[in-house]
């Protein structure tokens, strides 16, 4: 596969998550009895009835290599179980377009992972990246900006939690690219992150099940967040930590906040304010500046 197509499956990938916040956002605002847990179990529901059935009829599902069941199952652990709990819980409680930016510090915080899991050098660099990063996120917090109600202190620890599941994620990924195809990955990873949410979706949300409307609207937005973002984006993004490696990849992901104020933008559910361009444009700065490659790094 060329070099080119990866950049342009790895675009797609961050065009697509950068949708799934306004997606899930909306959904919180249409659906009075929606819950966490019943957007996540049916994304990943109807990810699994496509993805596994497609893959058995077309004879590419891999089977689990002995000794690799623990590395899927400790993956869908991570993503999608506990990081879309922590991502969707925050996405509740702030803005579509301010989940999206504090998830994109996620490429930030990556080498770190790679450093304690592969002795991989730390370079100071990165921590520049960081700082600047903070600072664009202080920039969307300023006086004046609707960003300042929607910044609830809960929603963005939830939103933490999720950029710190995403690197354990990402050190787990890299040691299953190398044996199994992204289709097979994102195929079990779904169906197991599936297995996960059905039993804490029906202890604690079942009874909210039949006061939804399962509307047209409804169905639609799950179907994209299941198709769209919890299978082929995963599958893209696969690709491109096969190809290009984790911390490459992880780049396309500056471009997630991007996308997604287009989007809230477009639709109506933000308002235009001058904090939170000028605090895109610093975040992703300082994550594209963290991961500039040395001369010895080239070398």
């Amino acid at each position: 596969m060329k070099k080119s197509l990866v950049y342009v499956l790895l675009a797609f990938s961050a065009v697509v998550w950068g949708i799934s916040f306004i997606l899930t956002k909306e959904l919180f605002r249409t659906e009075e009895h929606i819950t966490v847990f019943i957007i996540l179990t049916f994304r990943l529901l109807l990810a699994t009835a496509v993805t596994i059935p497609t893959l058995l009829l077309l004879h590419k599902l891999e089977p689990i290599k002995r000794g690799d069941l623990k590395w899927f199952l400790l993956l869908a652990f991570f993503e999608p179980f506990i990081y879309s709990i922590c991502e969707t819980s925050g996405v509740q409680l702030v803005s579509g377009s301010m989940a999206s930016i504090v998830v994109a510090t996620i490429p930030l915080f990556v080498p770190f992972g790679m450093a304690v899991a592969f002795k991989e050098k730390i370079r100071f660099i990165t921590i520049v990246g960081i700082v600047m990063s903070l600072v664009g996120l202080s920039v969307m917090l300023l006086p004046g900006g609707k960003e300042n109600l929607d910044a609830n202190p809960i929603g963005l620890a939830w939103l933490a939690g999720a950029v710190l599941i995403a690197v354990f994620f990402t050190i787990v990924l890299v040691r299953l690219v190398e044996r199994y195809k992204p289709f097979t990955i994102t195929a079990y990873q779904n169906m197991f992150g599936c297995m996960f949410f059905i039993p804490f979706m029906l202890v604690f949300d079942g009874g909210n099940l039949p006061l939804l409307s399962y509307s047209g609207k409804m169905i639609g937005m799950l179907l994209v967040l299941g198709i769209f973002c919890s299978t082929l984006a995963y599958v893209f993004y696969n690709v491109g930590v096969a190809r290009l490696g984790a911390t490459a990849a992880c780049i396309f992901t500056n471009a997630i906040p991007v996308f997604s104020l287009i989007a809230a933008l477009l639709i109506g559910q933000e308002e235009w304010s001058w904090s939170k361009p000028a605090g895109i444009a610093i975040v992703i700065a300082g994550v594209v500046l963290a991961q500039l490659p040395t001369r010895k790094a080239e070398g």
